[in-house]
């Protein structure tokens, strides 16, 4: 069965909002040219990155799914995007780290059978993972973005994936190295910022919607996981035709996931109370 319409959800770790709208120019200037949207969005809390990740595809918050930490790792029970998508006859991909694999298919990940596969049954049809194993303040062991979206691209070419997430670690972790006030994150931001302007024109054309954003922000002191703005809120910038509300609403993180399900026109499930934002 059709979906309704086709998205990529594109999860940029650990960016806090002043550092999207400064040191982004590709993608402000899309919103400047009238092409996309942007609004705050504020994460969860813990805003550590695997309760971010839960809280992201299934709408709910840590404190039900049960991810509480990023050493609290199992496949979660709530219905999610994958699973609603997968149920709606829609196919789905994902290239991300390997938390992902184990949040929303099986627990725990097994590195050989699990680091790539193509499953006709779901929930994620087609997976490409990163385990980042060995990682560190000095080694950070994340994959090189480009080859990230041009690894999405590619499940979009090949196997013509109606929902698609890509999650990138790069700027997560050289924040926790290096804060996120200096010359390298400008520079690392930059960077970030052209990759992803290299595949961002081939996705809208080949008709998906776009959405970026990150799973939470990060302190000058490179740090997240509490209740604070500069933790909590990152930016969201939406590239597609759906109505959204007035430029200063911020936006849940709970409600990323029924506005993704009903951008598919997949039904959403009674355990994502938030409301869609995108109408």
């Amino acid at each position: 069965m059709a979906l309704s319409s086709k998205l990529l959800l594109i999860v940029i770790d650990g960016v806090p909002w002043r550092n999207f709208r400064r040191l982004f120019g590709n993608l402000e200037g899309w919103i400047i040219n009238g092409d996309a949207r942007v609004w705050k969005m504020r994460a969860v809390v813990p805003s550590v990155s695997a309760p971010c990740y839960a809280s992201i595809h299934t709408g709910t918050p840590p404190q039900v799914h049960g991810i509480l930490s990023n050493e609290v790792r199992l496949r979660v029970r709530q219905p999610d995007i994958f699973s609603e998508v997968a149920k709606s006859g829609g196919k789905s991909g994902a290239v991300t780290h390997s938390y992902w694999s184990e949040f929303f298919n099986r627990h725990p990940f097994d590195f050989v059978r699990d680091i790539e596969y193509d499953e006709p049954d779901g929930p994620i049809h087609h997976g490409r993972f990163h385990t980042m194993t060995g990682y560190g303040h000095d080694n950070q062991m994340t994959p090189c973005d480009a080859d990230l979206f041009a690894t999405l691209t590619m499940l979009t070419v090949r196997h013509g994936i109606d929902y698609g997430i890509a999650h990138s670690c790069t700027l997560d972790s050289m924040g926790h190295r290096f804060g996120h006030d200096n010359v390298t994150m400008d520079h690392a931001c930059a960077m970030m910022d052209a990759m992803l302007a290299a595949f961002l024109p081939g996705w809208l054309q080949a008709g998906y919607e776009v959405i970026v954003t990150a799973d939470h922000g990060q302190t000058d002191r490179g740090h997240h996981g509490g209740h604070e703005d500069i933790q909590q809120d990152t930016a969201l910038y939406y590239f597609g035709p759906g109505k959204g509300p007035a430029e200063d609403t911020l936006i849940d993180q709970l409600q990323l996931a029924p506005t993704v399900l009903s951008r598919l026109g997949v039904a959403i499930p009674d355990t994502m109370k938030a409301k869609p934002f995108l109408g």
